[in-house]
């Protein structure tokens, strides 16, 4: 950040207070940050070292520049998003008078749909890792509870309760607690890792044989050489949440039960599934179906 001029580094400083005190993600406002960072260090090449200074022009040339350098269009539209909260936000601050982002378009992209895995290919996963006993539960909580792999990751002893069947996502940033019922084959797979989780004072649920925290990067590596071992193409770990949504809602689970058991914020998210859904939805009942 040595380019970026001093105050440019103070307005990316009040706007990440700014993001914090609504309730953002720490991730959310990590990439903000750097995607203005990015722009800030992008136009003092050009001797432009102050907020009034920076035109729309400046902010077409850093898209183009980005798309140059094979940045998708989603991650540029991604920065564009960042660049005109920052803009607004110090506009409204006095900080400048007119906003140059305002007219600054996003890049035209098609939106992939998500990726649902078949019933042959999640199975497929789950006979792949089934020796790995660690690795077998984890991918059962995933497709059995549409969960996030970050809420896996912190999951806590505490926080599985086998005899009332379900499990605590505790509240973390703008997430708001929820409990989410856990079926047969979940309890299973997680009595049988239990039983062979290495003994330690750590209460994350699962942990290496050191002890320690199994974290994220490391979960989303195992998973990705599961996938690949089960000879399953194109998929990442958010796609067992994919599936978990998707079947969950062609079963016929009412849409709002599902949206709030994943955890969704908008209703519309989980309501965009059904366009890809290729069967009817059965009729609406509150019950879950084992994956």
């Amino acid at each position: 950040m040595e380019q970026i001029d001093q105050n440019i580094k103070q307005a990316i400083t009040a706007f990440k207070s700014h993001l914090a005190s609504q309730g953002r993600a720490s991730a959310t406002i990590l990439a903000y940050s750097k995607d203005i960072e990015q722009l800030a260090n992008f136009v003092a090449k050009s001797n432009k070292n102050n907020l009034s200074e920076v035109t729309k022009d400046d902010i077409d040339a850093f898209k183009a520049s980005l798309s140059d350098t094979n940045y998708t269009t989603k991650s540029i539209s991604r920065k564009i998003n960042s660049i005109k909260s920052f803009f607004a936000y110090v506009q409204s601050n006095g900080a400048i008078s007119e906003n140059p982002a305002t007219n600054v378009t996003h890049p035209k992209y098609d939106i992939k749909p998500p990726r649902i895995l078949n019933k042959i290919e999640y199975r497929a996963l789950r006979d792949a890792c089934r020796e790995d006993l660690r690795m077998a539960a984890i991918v059962e909580l995933l497709l059995q509870t549409g969960m996030r792999i970050s809420e896996l990751a912190n999951l806590k002893i505490g926080d599985i309760d086998l005899v009332g069947n379900q499990i605590t996502i505790r509240a973390y940033e703008s997430h708001p607690e929820r409990v989410i019922p856990l079926n047969q084959p979940v309890k299973e797979s997680l009595a049988r890792y239990m039983e062979t989780r290495p003994k330690s004072g750590n209460t994350f649920v699962f942990i290496t044989k050191t002890g320690n925290a199994f974290l994220i990067r490391n979960i989303r590596s195992n998973l990705d050489r599961y996938f690949h071992i089960a000879g399953i193409e194109n998929a990442k770990v958010n796609d067992l949440r994919h599936t978990f949504i998707a079947q969950q809602l062609t079963s016929g689970s009412p849409l709002v039960y599902i949206s709030k058991l994943v955890g969704h914020k908008r209703l519309s998210t989980t309501e965009k599934y059904l366009e890809f859904i290729s069967e009817k939805p059965a009729k609406d009942k509150p019950k879950l179906i084992d994956l």
